[in-house]
């Protein structure tokens, strides 16, 4: 381990960070107070020193940080050491000021400000007040160090003992797990002849206050579970987009110097989390949620009769999950805390103790020190609620945060299909005629309105609700409209959305519904829509009558074809029943993009060929309205990434929009670890006849331009070894592109110097074309026969330009044909074109909605020109094949390490004669 302290300067060939003004205020202060320790594994290059730094300060000051490293330079072991290095300060300097207070050192007073003015008051008063404050802050401090030290004892006890514990708990979590499986096994089939379908009833709704029905159908906690609910400690929160780059920084964290000390609880979904290999069977992400749901109200319900002491009725014995116990819980909860563990880890151990990850982890959360948890969990307020996570007065980290903001967007987003509207209100109207009798009146009230929003949402699509959408005609246009406007078109103003959003939450219709159309598909009840209303009574009745015949006969027909396949006609069925689980959660969630402010989002109308096909989309236009809570709430935010260029749109969307102002914001953007020889960017405006290269929409696909590209790429497989990857703005021009090459035979020539691939459709096709376009680079190498290498033709924005590692002879050229602008045709993109130059002021002379464009496709150029030179021994070119990148703005939005060894070329030859000699270079030193 490597204790660094303060900044030491670069050494020769390193890149220095660059910092905003108010980064180097900060270091500046920090200096005088003091330079910070950093624990490390080795000797940290000096820009992980200076992000160290930069880091420490901004979590100290509660900044908001934006934060550029690439990727090789150490970026997660930059953030792990300096954040953890600020925590473990914080948690010092906190304790020995509540030390100082209790122990009344130096007999400073503790200046509580109270509200009395002492021109108002007597003195005494005053004095009172005062002393009084003082009291409470005291008892206050002395109950907050009574449980840290409870807290830290336990967790060393856990760290200590956690075989004797193991052996302990096991044993009595094998009898109680012993006791439940035995109960579950019992016969339900007499019961269900009595009661089958309770539990797929609405429970009575009482109020439209949501404070009255608080726990009348999400259940309270149970009473044996309350000792588990800690006060949330100083902690941090770790964020990223996939569960891959989550488990990536856990095994980071277990090789930093910190891993023994640290409590680090990792979240997820139910999907990747759940243990219970029943559930895990259903396979959909929806019906895992509900299965799970369910079981967890079972178990209140069963408890609940208990605790009440009434006579059980007689019926099914409801399913519960045997994984979730208080006592197993705690167990787990306990083990999560005592050592570093990634997801895969925690899921071995669970099945072990045979204890409930998901709800353990969750129950970890208070007293844990840093929390791994993916976008959606900490983005999305009802989200973030539901797990637990409370961001009052933390640190939020998000990493890979280049498209923070069509995060925000798309999470926020909903879209519907007039086939998903049909099923929804064919199956809710089943539903409710099944159920009729038993519904309470303001079930049914709620199920009539929602009902009729639902027709109204079909007539907007030109439809009509009991007729088949596929078979009703449309046609096509496209409509954009506000809030408000698209409420009047749909003639559904007079109905308050916020209270039947209120109502989906509460009363849980949507899983009541799935959970219907799940368990009576074939039995008569249809998820297609009925072709009218006197068809689903006869249905319904008819269902009552067979239903356990046909139950019966699926069960046997099943058993007897376990292996055969289905013919494609019951294939497209299944398909379509799992298309049709759950179009009721779509709803649900178009219901509440449209309680967004009216001014926030749009709606956009799309019909085409028919109903079923026909959508209707929310758009969020203002992401930083739900990002503006979570920069309240939190104590300082740091905003990552490899490549966060440009940043200027960046801060005008999502932070000064949400309210922050531009003295909270710091920014630091460091170099890349690799000498600058070994970097050779290049902006070819020409190609070896001269014709110039600018691929705009009206002259990209004229024969001479696309001759022209593939003599520069033939050229420059001539003298470059290993791997090239092309990258073009679309796959339609790909494809075109790609075409005339056939014709014209470039790709025939191309294909005598390196083996070409292309990028797959299916995204499960990727790493079997990326592990042969390896295997025939590596080969080349050994073989030395006229092949050198591989070509791979890749799009912007596809599958290989974000996440995968071209390193060393993997891409030792990557090639930029044009520039991948976005399609500002879409009415989408037009408005929040429209809507930004509305809102935000205009700079340099652009607009905010031509300031979007460029951003967009530089944002997109610069994640795709980052797949190569992963490592400090790396090396490669870049070659951008285009003159308008000869621009000076549009060199601007190029990260600072790329930018500053930028050579811009106007004829071929002598960008040609660079490119030779800087392989050539490269291969003497490796002959030395």
């Amino acid at each position: 381990m490597v204790l660094v302290t303060g900044c030491c300067g670069p050494a020769p060939g390193y890149y220095r960070g660059k910092m905003g003004l108010a980064a180097r205020a900060l270091l500046a202060v920090m200096e005088e107070a003091g330079a910070p320790h950093f624990p490390f594994p080795y000797q940290p290059y000096p820009i992980q020193e200076q992000f160290m730094q930069a880091l420490y300060g901004a979590l100290e000051h509660g900044k908001v940080g934006i934060f550029e490293s690439p990727t090789g330079t150490g970026k997660s072991l930059s953030l792990i050491c300096g954040a953890l290095s600020w925590l473990r300060d914080h948690e010092e300097k906190r304790r020995q000021e509540a030390d100082r207070l209790l122990q009344g050192d130096g007999g400073t007073s503790l200046s509580i400000s109270t509200t009395t003015s002492s021109s108002a008051e007597p003195d005494w008063i005053t004095d009172f007040v005062q002393k009084k404050a003082e009291r409470d802050f005291v008892s206050k401090l002395k109950d907050e160090e009574l449980r840290r030290k409870k807290r830290e004892e336990h967790l060393e006890m856990i760290r200590n003992n956690s075989q004797l514990k193991y052996a302990l708990k096991r044993k009595s979590c094998e009898d109680d797990e012993a006791v439940k499986l035995l109960q579950l096994s019992k016969d339900p089939q007499e019961g269900e002849l009595n009661n089958p379908e309770e539990e797929l009833i609405v429970a009575e709704y009482e109020s439209d206050d949501e404070s009255k029905t608080k726990n009348k159908f999400c259940g309270g906690d149970d009473d044996d579970e309350d000792d588990l609910v800690e006060e949330h400690i100083t902690k941090i929160y770790y964020c990223s987009r996939t569960h891959s780059q989550l488990a990536q920084f856990v095994h980071e964290v277990q090789k930093s110097p910190f891993s023994q000390d640290i409590s680090l609880v990792p979240l997820g979904s139910r999907q990747n989390m759940c243990v219970n290999e029943e559930v895990r069977r259903l396979g959909s992400v929806q019906r895992i949620n509900d299965r799970c749901m369910e079981m967890q109200k079972n178990k209140h319900d069963q408890r609940l009769k208990e605790v009440e002491g009434g006579k059980r009725k007689r019926g099914a014995s409801k399913a519960v999950c045997p994984y979730v116990g208080a006592q197993g819980l705690q167990t787990l909860r306990d083990t999560v805390l005592g050592a570093v563990r990634d997801i895969e880890q925690l899921l071995s151990l669970a099945r072990e103790t045979r204890s409930c990850p998901y709800y353990a982890t969750r129950l970890a959360i208070p007293p844990a020190q840093l929390v791994v948890l993916p976008y959606q969990t900490v983005l999305h307020e009802g989200t973030r609620r539901a797990s637990g996570v409370q961001l009052k007065g933390q640190v939020l980290i998000i990493d890979e945060a280049h498209n923070l903001s069509d995060v925000l967007s798309c999470i926020h987003s909903s879209e519907l299909t007039g086939a998903q509207l049909c099923r929804a209100h064919s199956q809710l109207a089943q539903y409710s005629e099944r159920y009729r009798s038993r519904l309470k009146a303001k079930n049914l009230m709620y199920i009539k309105q929602i009902l009729f929003v639902v027709e109204r949402l079909v007539r907007v699509l030109g439809g009509k609700v009991g007729q088949n959408p596929h078979s009703q005609t449309t046609q096509a246009a496209t409509e954009l409209l506000t809030i408000n406007n698209f409420l009047f078109k749909a003639q559904i103003d007079n109905i308050n959305l916020f209270k039947v959003q209120r109502y989906f939450e509460k009363s849980m219709i949507s899983r009541k519904l799935c959970g219907f159309i799940e368990k009576y598909a074939g039995t008569g009840v249809t998820s297609h829509t009925q072709t009218s209303h006197t068809q689903t009574q006869t249905a319904n009745k008819e269902n009552r009558r067979t239903e356990g015949l046909n139950r019966y006969l699926q069960t046997l027909q099943s058993s007897q074809q376990p292996d055969t396949e289905s013919p494609p006609g019951q294939q497209g069925a299944a398909e379509d029943r799992e298309l049709a689980a759950s179009p009721m959660m779509q709803v649900e969630g178009f219901f509440m993009a449209l309680t967004n402010a009216n001014t926030d989002g749009r709606v956009v109308l799309h019909t085409q060929g028919s109903v079923a096909v026909s959508s209707m989309k929310f758009l969020l236009l203002n992401p930083a309205v739900h990002f503006a809570q979570v920069l309240k709430d939190c104590r300082a935010v740091i905003i990552a990434g490899g490549t966060m260029q440009p940043v200027s749109d960046f801060k005008q969307e999502l932070l000064f929009s949400a309210g922050v102002g531009a003295e909270r914001i710091i920014e630091f953007s460091c170099g890349h670890v690799i000498p600058p020889e070994n970097i050779l960017p290049i902006v070819l405006c020409s190609g070896p006849s001269g014709q110039e290269l600018e691929f705009t929409f009206q002259n990209r696909d004229t024969p001479h331009m696309m001759e022209e590209t593939g003599r520069v790429l033939s050229n420059l497989c001539n003298v470059v070894p290993g791997g090239v990857v092309c990258f073009f703005p679309s796959y339609d021009y790909s494809r075109r592109i790609l075409d005339n090459w056939e014709a014209s035979g470039v790709l025939a020539r191309l294909s005598s110097k390196k083996k070409i691939f292309q990028e797959p459709k299916k995204a499960n096709q990727v790493e079997k074309v990326l592990n042969e376009f390896s295997r025939t680079i590596q080969r080349c190498a050994v073989d030395g026969g006229t092949l050198s290498g591989a070509l791979l033709f890749s799009v912007v924005g596809g599958k290989m330009s974000e996440g995968i590692n071209f390193s060393d002879e993997l891409g030792r050229c990557i090639v930029m044909v044009g520039m991948p602008y976005p399609n500002i045709k879409s009415p989408e993109l037009k408005e929040k074109m429209a809507y930004l130059d509305k809102n935000l002021p205009h700079s340099g002379g652009r607009s905010p909605g031509q300031a979007l464009i460029e951003n967009l496709c530089m944002k997109a150029v610069n994640q795709s020109i980052g797949r190569a030179i992963r490592h400090r021994e790396d090396y490669a070119c870049i070659v951008l094949c285009d003159r308008r990148y000869s621009r000076p703005a549009t060199l601007a939005k190029l990260p600072d390490w790329i930018r500053a060894h930028t050579h811009t070329h106007t004829s071929f030859g002598p960008a040609f004669a660079s490119l030779r000699r800087f392989f050539m270079e490269k291969k003497k030193q490796q002959q030395l």
